[in-house]
C-alpha cells in the first residue's frame, strides 16, 4: 500500500461506505447541491462514448454517486468533502470522449460540469470570452455570432460536447490545419485542485510568459490534476466569407500523395479532410450518397477569409496539377458534404471493431495509408481511414467479421494486434498515439510505447505535486 492510496482505503473503509458518508454530510453540509445517489439510474456515468460501445455492466449493478455544483465554490465544497473522506472524484462533461477519460466506477463521485454553463464575459475589443466548463462548444459560438466572432476549435461532437471536455482532451477537429488545437485558443483557466483550492493559470492578454506555462499544462490533462471552473479562450473574426472545395482521385494512394499539392501551394485552407476508398463506401452504405460514383478517394477542403476566388482558383490549380478532378461546391452541397464528415461513416452493427486517432507528420500520410494492406493480410482484419490531412490525424477504423459463437466480451486478439501494430507504424513515423481524443483509461498501453520511463516518472511527479494522494481521475491520462 503506498502513500498515494486514497486515504478512505487506508482507513479500512469500504468504497460505497465511504460514498454514502459523503452523501449524508454534503446534504447536511450544503444541501443546495444537487445529488444522484449511487444506484440503477447512474449507471450510464460508468461510461463515457468510447467505453459504453463495450460495456457489459451487470444490470442489477449500481453506478456511481453524481454531484451537480453551479457554482465554482460548490466544486471546492465537494471535493474538500470528498478529499476529507478519501473519495475518488472523476471529472465529467457531456461524456462524449472516446478514450474512457470520463468513466467511472461504483464506489467514486463523478462531478457533472452541466450546470456550470454561463459565458461569464465576452469582450470583442480583446477578442476573448470568459466562460464555465459545461457550455457546448456550439452554444458558445451562438452567443458570439452577433459579435461577429467565433470559437475556432471544433471537434465533430461540437453540438454535443462542452468546453470542458475539450479542454480535459485538448480536442482538435476540422478546423486545426489554420486555427490549431484547443490548446492554442486557451489563455487562462480556473481549476479547483485535489485539496480544493482554487487556482488561475495563465493570462488574459494574448502574450504572457511569467511562470512556467501551467495552462497548456491543464489544457489535456484529462481532469487528473484539476477541475476546470472557468476558461478564458481566444476568439477569431467571423470570416467575411467561405467555400468548398472537393477534389477526388483515381485511388487512395493517389489521393494520399496528393495531399502533399496543397502544401506546395500558396493557400492555407482552414480544413483538409482525407477519404480513403472504403471511408466512402462506407459513407454511400450508410447514408444513401453516391461519392464513389465521382472517385476512388476525397479530398473535402474549406477556405475561409477574403481572396475567397484567388484561393479556390489557386486551390484548383495545385490539385488539377496533381491528378485530382477539382469543383467549387455550391454552399448546400459543402454544408452536406461537411455533415457527412462528421457523421455520416456510420459503425459496423455486425462486426467487431476499433476506432483510433493516431498521428503522423502530415507528409507521412501517404506511408500510413500504404500499411494498411500490409496489415490486413497479416491480420485478417479490414482498415479504413479518414483522416484530418492538414495536420496528419488519421481516424482509423480497423473491422473483423463476427463469427457465431463468439463471445461479446473477448474480442479476438487479432484486432487489438491489429491495432497495436498500427500504431507502431505511427510512431515509426515521428507520430503519435492520439491526436486529439486523449489516453483516458483505453490508450495507456500504448502511451507506454511512446513515452520513455523517464518522461512518465516526471509525469506521475507533476500528478503527485497537486495531487499527492491519487484523488483526482485516477488510473487516467498518464
Amino acid at each position: 500500500m503506498t502513500s498515494a492510496e486514497p486515504e478512505a482505503r487506508q482507513r479500512g473503509v469500504r468504497p460505497q461506505q465511504a460514498v454514502e458518508s459523503f452523501l449524508r454530510e454534503l446534504s447536511s453540509r450544503h444541501p443546495g447541491i444537487a445529488v444522484l445517489a449511487a444506484g440503477p439510474e447512474t449507471r450510464p456515468y460508468l461510461d463515457d462514448a468510447a467505453t459504453a460501445k463495450s460495456a457489459l455492466h451487470d444490470d442489477a449493478g449500481q453506478g456511481p454517486a453524481v454531484v451537480f455544483p453551479e457554482t465554482a465554490g460548490q466544486v471546492q465544497d465537494v471535493v474538500r468533502l470528498a478529499a476529507g473522506l478519501g473519495i475518488t472524484v472523476v471529472p465529467r462533461g457531456a461524456g462524449t470522449g472516446l478514450s474512457g477519460g470520463a468513466a467511472a466506477r461504483p464506489g467514486q463521485v463523478v462531478v457533472s460540469t452541466d450546470r456550470l454553463a454561463r459565458v461569464i464575459e465576452i469582450s470583442p475589443l480583446d477578442e476573448v470570452a470568459v466562460v464555465e466548463p459545461g457550455i457546448i462548444n456550439a452554444e458558445l459560438n451562438a452567443h458570439l455570432e452577433p459579435y461577429g466572432l467565433f470559437y475556432a476549435p471544433d471537434p465533430a461532437s461540437f453540438d454535443i460536447s462542452t468546453i470542458g471536455g475539450n479542454i480535459a482532451t485538448n480536442a482538435g477537429g476540422l478546423r486545426c490545419a489554420k486555427y490549431g488545437v484547443t490548446r492554442e485558443s486557451v489563455l487562462a483557466l480556473d481549476a479547483v485542485l485535489a485539496d480544493g483550492s482554487l487556482v488561475s493559470v495563465g493570462h488574459r492578454s494574448i502574450k504572457g510568459v511569467t511562470g512556467l506555462d501551467l495552462t497548456s499544462l491543464f489544457v489535456g490533462s484529462e481532469g487528473v490534476l484539476g477541475i476546470v471552473v472557468s476558461a478564458t479562450v481566444r476568439l477569431r473574426p467571423l470570416p467575411v466569407a467561405r467555400r468548398t472545395v472537393t477534389a477526388f482521385f483515381d485511388s487512395t494512394a493517389a489521393g494520399a500523395h496528393g495531399l502533399a499539392a496543397i502544401t506546395g501551394s500558396p493557400v492555407r485552407p482552414v480544413a483538409i479532410e482525407f477519404f480513403d476508398t472504403p471511408s466512402l463506401d462506407s459513407i454511400d452504405s450508410h447514408s444513401g450518397t453516391s461519392l464513389r460514383g465521382r472517385g476512388a478517394a476525397l479530398v473535402l477542403v474549406e477556405l475561409d477569409g477574403y481572396g475567397i476566388d484567388e484561393q479556390s482558383a489557386d486551390l484548383a490549380t495545385a490539385l488539377t496539377a496533381a491528378g485530382a478532378r477539382v469543383t467549387v461546391e455550391t454552399d448546400d452541397d459543402g454544408a452536406r458534404l461537411w455533415e457527412l464528415r462528421r457523421s455520416g461513416r456510420g459503425l459496423p452493427r455486425d462486426k467487431w471493431y476499433i476506432g483510433e486517432d493516431i498521428a503522423v507528420p502530415k507528409s507521412r500520410l501517404p506511408e500510413v495509408y500504404a500499411a494498411f494492406p500490409v496489415l490486413e493480410a497479416r491480420f485478417g482484419v479490414d482498415i479504413s481511414a479518414v483522416s484530418h490531412a492538414g495536420d496528419g490525424n488519421l481516424h482509423p477504423l480497423i473491422t473483423l467479421d463476427r463469427l457465431p459463437g463468439d463471445d461479446p466480451a473477448q474480442p479476438p486478439a487479432a484486432l487489438q494486434e491489429a491495432a497495436t501494430e498500427l500504431v507502431r507504424v505511427a510512431l515509426s513515423l515521428g507520430g503519435t498515439v492520439s491526436g486529439e481524443h486523449g489516453i483516458g483509461s483505453l490508450k495507456q498501453d500504448w502511451a507506454a510505447l511512446e513515452l520513455s520511463p523517464r518522461i512518465r516518472q516526471a509525469q506521475h511527479a507533476i500528478k503527485a505535486a497537486l495531487d499527492p494522494h491519487s484523488l483526482l481521475n485516477p488510473g487516467k491520462a498518464i
